[in-house]
């Protein structure tokens, strides 16, 4: 048995320049584990809450008091637990802290404790990660949503959509379709150049867009698509990032670049219409937290054809999950640790998603570093899909190559999650059988 002798935190910085909690968790067996805490920008009003100092300095987002808390309170409170015993050290830190979303120590220090303990675990067991979580179970590449365009709180509101992004199922291998991708985001650059609105790259690495119209950044998506050599449905398809709590309250929608109130039904008729007209596969967050009559009825409507994921509502909790699923709200959920604060709750989210049949993305944020931690539990826990950002900037392409190197690594003993991935797998006749269930 091994146990915690030390926890450490530090102050150390996220792509937005911003501080954030990294935990360092060191064993008797002197074994270390280390991981760091995202943060998002768009934020569900339900999910763990950072702890930042406030004031001026560093714009108020300073993490001293939540990385101290770490070196004292949870230092303490964890010294001399079995590493291997991951639920009792969650729950060590949910009872710690005391309050529903984490806000006394911080969600991120909770957070990043967290996930260094599982990395310690995977440390004193000497095997990767992804093998600590697996236990066993069958493995699965992901298949990823990789953003071509940041819109939203990732490129100052320049459209109100939040990502534009693309998804190959069909392709034969996680590396093909990264390749793929590579093509099509170099192609909206060429193209952005053309038309004089190549204004640098969002929070997350997609191009930061310069449109009149929502619907422009989707013509210039498929135009990507197109000049990249491929076709639009078969080769590549899109998906969407709405965040419509953004931007949307007591069912009414205020699209500011188009200087126009949609309700709830217009709403939908927007989204739908573009359904119709363009090769979209995946549609998160199409209405806001508080709008779950629109979440129904939309899901009603596409959801045997599209992914309808849900994320601010949901806020990887295992009980939002489960009453969604009764309500028939979506039919896929987003995976976002630090939204939960502890590896225990999120695990449980997954699983509640599973019970209820729902699909499964595992993802970043916009605030993110060089952490790799969900890569491992995107493929560890055969959740099927993931989201990082997109294809550009260190702290994607951590992520991003990581996971290259693991489909080599595995190769014989894991496939490519492909079109089983999704709700349904909504696969076109003709699929391989391998990537159609």
């Amino acid at each position: 048995m091994s146990t915690i002798a030390r926890v450490r935190g530090r102050r150390v910085w996220d792509s937005r320049a911003r501080p954030t909690v990294e935990a360092e968790i060191v064993l008797d067996t002197g074994a270390i584990g280390r991981a760091i805490a995202p943060a998002g920008a768009s934020t569900g009003s339900g999910e763990a809450v950072d702890l930042r100092d406030g004031g001026t300095r560093l714009g108020g987002h300073d993490v001293t008091h939540a990385v101290h808390h770490v070196t004292t309170e949870i230092d303490a409170a964890l010294r001399g637990m079995d590493i291997r015993d991951q639920a009792a050290i969650d729950r060590r830190l949910i009872e710690l802290d005391g309050t529903p979303q984490k806000s006394r120590l911080g969600g991120n220090a909770l957070t990043a404790v967290s996930m260094a303990a599982l990395h310690a675990a995977a440390a004193a067991a000497r095997v990767p990660l992804y093998v600590h979580l697996a236990r066993g179970r069958k493995l699965r590449i992901p298949l990823p949503e990789i953003q071509i365009l940041g819109g939203g709180a990732h490129a100052d509101r320049r459209v109100d959509i939040q990502d534009f992004l693309v998804t190959c199922p069909s392709a034969s291998s996680f590396a093909e379709a990264m390749e793929r991708t590579g093509e099509v985001y170099l192609a909206a650059g060429r193209l952005m150049r053309e038309r004089g609105h190549a204004y640098g790259i969002a929070d997350e690495g997609g191009w930061w867009p310069a449109f009149d119209t929502n619907e422009e950044a989707l013509d210039l998506l498929m135009r990507a698509i197109e000049s990249a050599g491929y076709t639009p449905g078969q080769e590549v398809h899109i998906a969407l990032d709405i965040a419509a709590s953004e931007f949307g309250r007591d069912g009414r929608y205020k699209l500011g670049l188009e200087g126009r109130e949609l309700d709830r039904d217009g709403m939908a008729e927007l989204l739908m219409g573009w359904i119709e007209r363009y090769p979209i596969l995946s549609v998160e967050d199409p209405f806001a937290e508080d709008d779950p009559d629109g979440f129904c009825r939309f899901t009603a409507a596409v959801g045997g054809r599209v992914q309808v994921i849900g994320d601010d509502f949901l806020v990887t909790n295992a009980a939002r999950i489960a009453k969604a699923a009764a309500s028939r709200l979506a039919n896929c959920v987003l995976i976002k640790p630090n939204q939960a604060g502890t590896i225990t709750e999120t695990l449980a989210a997954l699983e509640a998603a599973r019970t209820a049949g729902f699909a499964a993305i595992v993802s970043a944020r916009s605030g993110e570093t060089e952490d790799t931690t969900i890569v491992d539990l995107a493929v560890g826990w055969n959740a099927g899909q993931i989201k990082v950002g997109s294809i550009a900037r260190g702290e994607r392409t951590a992520k991003w190559n990581a996971l290259i190197r693991l489909e080599e690594t595995l190769a014989g003993e894991a496939t490519f999650a492909g079109w089983s991935a999704l709700p349904g797998s909504p696969a076109p006749a003709g699929a391989p059988e391998s990537q159609a269930t």
